[in-house]
């Protein structure tokens, strides 16, 4: 299970503005504010990413990571709620990126636990009455703790929790990380990276950088391609095969 919430995206303005800096050609972006809605939400702004723009970040960005700065620029917060097993592997992402959690050490014993607190939408009957009898085992224990504070009976349900007990977060990180994050997950095996995923195309333009990308795989595997084709009748030239 993977519930994402409160998305914000800050910080694109500024970096389509800076993408500008090297060349000082401020003067050919086409990019500006528009209106979200003028009767329902007036005086609410969005920034619209110009034609030009956006083929000049499509250009970066297909030229490698030291040219296309600019994604690091872009920076996302959001809460994210997901099992330990998933946050595991989130984990390995810490460059740029970073968490703030809710507190396993602090908050456990402060109510019973449920088997809602758990991702178990593969578990099998037999499997979640086996969840539902530890769940059981580990609100006696937290009952024990709570009235002597006895932090033996803490320990118990500390170092029984099971990996698939959900944890919320709020994550920041930037457009660089998630399209790497994309790349290396899109075909994960884990139901919750695909969802990930699937929430990184539908950010602001990420579509737009995640197809530049991929057209830069389609040229490198043609040019290899043809490449291959040129060395493979050198060799039947060299060979006299024709």
């Amino acid at each position: 299970m993977l519930k994402i919430e409160n998305t914000y995206v800050h910080g694109l303005d500024n970096a389509i503005r800076a993408l500008r800096n090297p060349l000082n050609s401020w003067d050919k972006s086409d990019s500006k504010l528009i209106p979200v809605d003028m009767e329902l939400r007036p005086g609410v702004f969005k920034f619209e990413i110009g034609e030009n723009d956006l083929k000049l970040c499509k250009a970066l960005i297909k030229a490698g990571s030291s040219d296309r700065k600019f994604l690091r620029m872009i920076h996302v917060q959001v809460d994210i709620t997901s099992s330990l097993y998933w946050w595991k592997e989130m984990d390995q992402y810490r460059v740029g990126c970073t968490t703030n959690s809710c507190s396993t050490m602090h908050k456990i014993h402060s109510r019973d636990l449920t088997i809602d607190d758990f991702s178990t939408e593969h578990l099998s009957n037999v499997m979640k009455g086996t969840l539902k009898g530890l769940i059981k085992l580990m609100n006696l224990y937290r009952q024990k703790f709570v009235e002597t504070k006895d932090k033996d009976n803490w320990w118990q349900i500390i170092q029984m929790l099971p990996s698939s007990y959900n944890q919320m977060r709020t994550w920041d990180g930037d457009y660089e990380t998630l399209l790497s994050m994309y790349f290396q997950r899109r075909n994960h095996k884990l139901d919750e990276w695909r969802t990930f995923c699937d929430w990184i195309l539908d950010l602001p333009y990420m579509r737009d950088f995640v197809d530049a990308l991929e057209e830069k795989k389609e040229e490198k595997k043609e040019k290899k391609e043809d490449n291959l084709s040129h060395h493979m009748v050198d060799n039947l030239i060299l060979n006299n095969q024709i």
